[in-house]
């Protein structure tokens, strides 16, 4: 079982939410009757058909004035993120601006992603494909983003005129209650933006549901295999944002400062519990040795403990069995070969069980090893050196996972040619670990199907219909 796939509470009457930073109960909440599930989804699919009516300027309006509620409890909001998975508290307000960069570049490239498409004139016809929303979208979120991975599909889905249900992971059920409390507070039609607490059962259940007209599902592998299950027989469609192992590839020509301090970040924050966060890291021999101890000296100046402190650096991971599945792939690499350049001594590492663990750079490292292959979600990262591009291209595509990749260098048409090669669905040249709005946001393989963001990111969001006229005045 993968880190970003834990299991949900067990309990058989309610929701209970335990903070990784002390064990404390953060938030429990009882599981909704069917009656209850059945009358949201009542006032939700009543309150989609008159929001589709209005013009998309309106909606345009209204959406922005929900996130501007959002944003008015930004101290509020970030506190929670970390009190509910354990982020350093230094970082978590970073989700709540991107979560205002995403929504607002959203709503912006509406008019352009929605706008009806005119065909060339024909004599005696007029002829157009316009978009219509799709009705109900289920959004279910996950604990580590848990912001930024809805807002990618909630805000575009509003002002293409669909009504929206969230199911938060179980882990940080806080923010699903906050969009519900934000849309209410914005004016926003009531049971446009509403939210359920569901267990695995409750989540197939409301998937079968014919008032669902589109799912959106960020999360594990084995997750997205049991999301489409849920959905077999239904011929709606699903955005699937699955695991990742993403690579990134040093070259020769590298300023070593810059993919350093960039690299070193996107190895370990958030814990390395991050979608596109970088797993696996490719130098070129030549400058191999120089780039892990610049690396390794960077790492050590990490400070682990309690994220409500601002001094902290690197907080928890969720829990602990995530956390104990990473202390397994690094001994496993070790007992084959691998060396760890981090002394766990030198942090307060909690041991087994602890979700507050070490980061680890490992050295010496193969694509034999689980760790090099597969998803590990936390704070370690296998270096390897190679001798040149051809071998870290075949590298960075061996994996069954495709989400974003990274190439480090001055020379430009080198990182065009090899993204052009690689199997991913971002290619960064000197950044890594971002999401630009403007972009699609997709992966290959593993990683998933279906795109958010951009203007490409509506599509999903609604259907095309055509309109064939013919006028009769020829």
């Amino acid at each position: 079982m993968l880190s970003r796939d834990l299991p949900e509470a067990m309990n058989p009457t309610c929701l209970r939410t335990v903070s990784p930073i002390d064990g404390s109960v953060v938030a429990e909440r009882p599981w909704p009757s069917a009656a209850e599930v059945d009358a949201v989804l009542g006032r939700g699919q009543a309150a989609q058909r008159a929001w589709a009516a209005c013009a998309v300027e309106q909606r345009q309006g209204l959406v922005t004035r929900f996130l501007d509620c959002l944003a008015d409890r930004r101290e509020e909001l970030a506190r929670e993120i970390t009190l509910q998975m354990g982020r350093p508290i230094r970082q978590s307000p970073g989700e709540i601006r991107g979560l205002e960069e995403r929504g607002r570049t959203m709503i912006e490239l509406a008019p352009q992603a929605l706008a009806p498409h005119c065909l060339p004139p024909k004599p005696g016809f007029a002829r157009s494909i316009r978009r219509e929303p799709l009705g109900l979208v289920a959004i279910i979120a996950p604990w580590n983003y848990p912001y930024l991975t809805s807002i990618n599909t909630l805000v575009p889905a509003l002002v293409a005129g669909n009504a929206v249900l969230v199911k938060h992971s179980h882990q940080t059920p806080l923010c699903a209650e906050r969009y519900t409390q934000a849309a209410i507070e914005a004016g926003l039609p009531e049971g446009l933006v509403q939210h359920l607490h569901l267990d695995h059962a409750g989540v197939a259940g409301l998937l079968a549901d014919r008032r669902i007209g589109f799912a959106a599902f960020t999360g594990s592998v084995a997750g997205g295999v049991e999301i489409t299950r849920a959905l077999a027989g239904r011929f709606i469609g699903a955005t699937l944002e699955l695991g990742g192992k993403d690579p990134a590839y040093v070259r020769a020509d590298a300023d070593l400062g810059d993919a350093v301090e960039n690299l070193v970040d996107g190895s370990f924050f958030n814990s390395g519990q991050s979608c596109c966060g970088v797993e696996r890291i490719y130098v070129h021999a030549s400058r191999f040795t120089e780039f892990v101890d610049a690396f390794v000296a960077l790492t050590r100046e990490y400070r682990l403990g309690n994220p409500i402190e601002e001094s902290t650096t690197l907080g928890p991971m969720v829990r602990g069995r995530a956390a104990d599945l990473v202390r397994e792939q690094v001994a496993e690499a070790q007992a084959q070969g691998a060396r760890a350049l981090m002394d766990p001594a030198a942090f307060p590492d909690g041991g087994p069980g602890s979700p507050y663990l070490a980061p680890q750079v490992l050295i010496n490292v193969s694509h034999r090893m689980r760790v090099m292959r597969e998803e590990s979600f936390g704070p370690v990262v296998g270096i390897q050196p190679v001798s040149g591009d051809a071998e870290a291209l075949s590298l960075m595509n061996d994996s069954r996972y495709g989400l974003t990749a990274s190439i480090w260098t001055r020379d430009e048409a080198a990182a065009v040619a090899l993204g052009e090669q690689l199997e991913t669905g971002t290619v960064f040249m000197n950044r890594c670990d971002y999401l630009d709005p403007a972009l699609a946001w997709t992966g290959v393989k593993d990683s998933g199907r279906g795109c958010s963001l951009s203007v490409i990111g509506y599509e999903s969001l609604t259907r095309p219909k055509s309109f064939h006229l013919r006028t009769m005045d020829v």
